[in-house]
């Protein structure tokens, strides 16, 4: 008897942690669904004023729309089509208009397949959360098969444009994206602490797949070796370094690969750290949740990446000038500070300061990268500077290559 009413006080204390069950048992409310909409009604059985409940809402086309772009996770959605436009200006190769639109919106029809796909699966979790209990599927704005519907449209639309207006390595980049996040990664989230680098991975993707899609390369080959672009003081070759043809290597995308994927670790972290009560919650597998020191320390060691990342790796490649090397410091340093204090202290004040100075640190250094960018001259460009000699002799120069699939 004893250990039946022990066990019966441990389960009632397990389950209030995620919410009142006092509220379900009440027999003052009798719910059934409303045959208008995917909400439900709450008929009163006692004398409850009507104003007391919320009524179910109707799916209008402009509500519909809301919700499909809620689905979508808008601005995450919105970060990977500016990350992949990112890598398609940094592309020393020429495109088009139709190709710049079909990247756009092939990689955000990919973006909104994917993290529909993640909340179709996450639906009893994110009811457990504070932060995500207002998603569609959680307060029954949208049925599930209708979320289903809208990721399988947005799920093959989108590497198909990638397909027909870029080309098959984009298309096969953005449906792995695709695949990897709304499989293995939010499978993961609940198994391993892994799921946070198989995530990083995937939002890697999006400025490769800009710089594929006009035609660059990703693996070396004999006709497209790996070239460096070493600083002028060291090389002996500073009248071919700048010929913008020799770009086109596996090195720069895979710069911007790096950057990409050690920039989501501090601003990740942080963010995982201030909502931890909401991962332990749902279950998840977070290093913030489970290792909040060592949460720290991973944010601490990819700030600290992005250093030789942004100063030796993406002038190498010869996306920038060296003088992007330099540029770049202010801002790294900041970002590191902010990881060393989070890393010190532990304080959700340190790590809503990190994630703060997370979400201004990429923009500007993607933006950096444009005003840097290797063989462009911005004041020639808007009439302001002079013609060297010796770099239009370099624009003029042409390198026998084969026309990129």
């Amino acid at each position: 008897m004893w250990q039946s009413t022990a066990r019966t006080r441990t389960n009632s204390a397990f389950t209030s942690f995620f919410f009142s069950n006092a509220r379900w048992a009440s027999p003052a409310i009798r719910i059934t669904r409303n045959p208008h909409s995917y909400g439900l009604i709450a008929h009163p059985t006692t004398d409850l004023p009507r104003s007391a409940f919320k009524q179910a809402e109707a799916l209008t086309p402009a509500r519909l729309a809301k919700v499909y772009w809620q689905l979508s996770k808008s601005s995450l959605t919105v970060l990977n089509v500016l990350a992949a436009m990112n890598g398609v200006a940094l592309s020393p190769l020429p495109t088009t208009v139709p190709v710049l639109l079909a990247t756009a919106v092939g990689t955000a029809l990919c973006s909104a397949s994917a993290n529909t796909l993640n909340q179709i699966q996450e639906v009893p979790f994110d009811a457990q959360m504070a932060r995500t209990r207002m998603r569609p599927i959680v307060r029954r704005a949208i049925s599930p098969l209708h979320a289903t519907a809208f990721a399988a449209v947005t799920g093959i639309t989108g590497p198909a444009i990638l397909w027909t207006m870029t080309n098959p390595t984009t298309a096969i980049i953005g449906a792995g994206a695709l695949a990897l996040y709304a499989g293995p990664y939010t499978w993961m989230k609940r198994k391993s602490i892994a799921n946070t680098w198989l995530g990083a991975v995937v939002g890697a993707a999006p400025p490769v797949m800009g710089w594929t899609a006009c035609g660059g390369q990703l693996i070396p080959s004999p006709s497209y070796p790996i070239h460096i672009f070493p600083p002028s003081f060291v090389s002996s070759l500073s009248e071919t370094v700048l010929d913008p043809s020799l770009i086109n290597s596996p090195l720069a995308p895979l710069a911007l690969f790096a950057l990409l994927f050690s920039w989501q670790f501090p601003h990740f972290n942080s963010l995982s750290y201030v909502v931890r009560g909401s991962y332990a919650q749902a279950g998840c597998h977070m290093l913030s949740v489970l290792d909040p020191r060592k949460n720290a320390l991973v944010s601490l060691r990819h700030a600290l990446i992005l250093i030789p990342a942004c100063s030796v790796l993406i002038p190498l490649s010869g996306l920038t000038t060296w003088w992007f090397a330099l540029s770049s410091l202010f801002p790294n340093i900041v970002l590191l500070r902010a990881s060393w204090i989070f890393w010190k202290n532990g304080g959700e004040k340190q790590a809503r300061t990190l994630f703060r100075h997370s979400l201004w640190y990429l923009p500007l250094i993607l933006g950096m990268m444009m005003a840097h960018k290797q063989g462009v001259d911005w004041l020639q460009w808007i009439g302001i500077g002079s013609d060297d000699p010796r770099k239009l002799e370099n624009e003029n120069h042409v390198v026998d290559r084969p026309q990129s699939s």
